[in-house]
């Protein structure tokens, strides 16, 4: 059973970004494209060949696959209700944040290999966002960590009860902070624009200009995964022990589906932050992280 929540992020990545863009759709009065039209863009880089150029060396070429394979090892970690990812063992949060700064690093250094400024730009800025995103993720598991005594995501989650109005608090929080990073991570708005086209203003769409064909499409996929294990995460804060199986799938896709929603509102009404905003914006929550470690200290009774 281990396996099941690898097979539920791959199933909703699917669909996930087909979701955002409908709402987004949606919300601008407009029909949009189907659910699945980003997946069959995707399918049409795969059956495509990549173009190198002259200037770029090994590392260009590796990048894509190792940056796809370190989601995929964030993924097994990821646990379902009662029920372990594939690699389960104590302390596996900090491993999991270290295989997505070890894609990211490569997708970085990828960017620089091209000889561009615009993408060395471009790698500077995700490199300080990745570098200021990651206390808030740390004190948010490091809190639950104390919390509960745990240090790995299937024993912090099994051993999560929610029973005050703190407690709620916490877990609200939690995946507010959760949601945010994953827009962050995957730079989205209000801090990056994925369908921009200055370069002086991109992020990570000007790091990946020169990517092309089954490359570019291994990437693009490695956002779709990552929106889904973030979902995979939050829902777990509402799969509390006791669930049976057929409680525990409606609400891990009923979350999935919620959380998608909540990305393509936010992009329909939020306008992208000034550049120089965006360290401040990101560094907030930080502070959210840090009110949550108050709480988890007011429960254990420390203060």
């Amino acid at each position: 059973m281990s396996i099941v929540s690898f097979l539920l992020i791959i199933f909703t990545s699917l669909f996930f970004t087909g979701i955002v863009i409908r709402t987004k759709s949606i919300f601008s009065g407009r029909k949009g494209p189907g659910f699945f039209q980003p997946l069959k863009d995707i399918r049409r880089l795969f059956r495509k060949g990549a173009v190198y150029s002259k200037t770029t060396s090994f590392i260009f070429q590796i990048a894509p696959s190792i940056y796809f394979a370190s989601v995929l090892m964030a993924i097994f970690m990821v646990p379902f209700g009662n029920q372990p990812g594939i690699i389960s063992f104590q302390g596996d949060f900090i491993f999991f944040a270290y295989a997505l700064a070890l894609g990211k690093f490569f997708i970085i250094i990828s960017a620089l290999d091209t000889g561009s400024s615009f993408e060395g730009m471009g790698a500077s800025r995700e490199a300080l966002y990745s570098l200021l995103v990651e206390p808030a993720f740390f004190i948010l598991m490091g809190s639950f960590a104390l919390l509960t005594g745990h240090t790995s995501f299937y024993e912090i989650f099994g051993s999560l009860h929610f029973g005050s109005y703190i407690s709620y608090g916490e877990g609200t929080l939690a995946a507010i902070v959760l949601v945010f990073i994953a827009l962050i991570e995957n730079s989205r708005m209000p801090v990056d624009d994925p369908k921009t086209h200055l370069e002086l203003t991109m992020v990570h769409e000007v790091m990946i200009l020169d990517n092309s064909g089954f490359d570019l499409g291994l990437i693009l996929y490695s956002t779709n995964l990552k929106f889904a294990m973030y979902g995979a995460l939050i829902a777990n804060f509402f799969l509390t022990p006791g669930y049976e199986w057929y409680y525990s799938l409606p609400i891990f896709i009923g979350v999935q589906i919620v959380f998608a929603v909540i990305v393509g509102t936010v992009e329909s009404f939020m306008a992208r932050f000034r550049m120089n905003h965006n360290p401040q914006y990101i560094f907030m929550l930080t502070s959210i992280s840090l009110l949550i470690f108050i709480g988890v200290l007011i429960l254990k009774k420390f203060v």
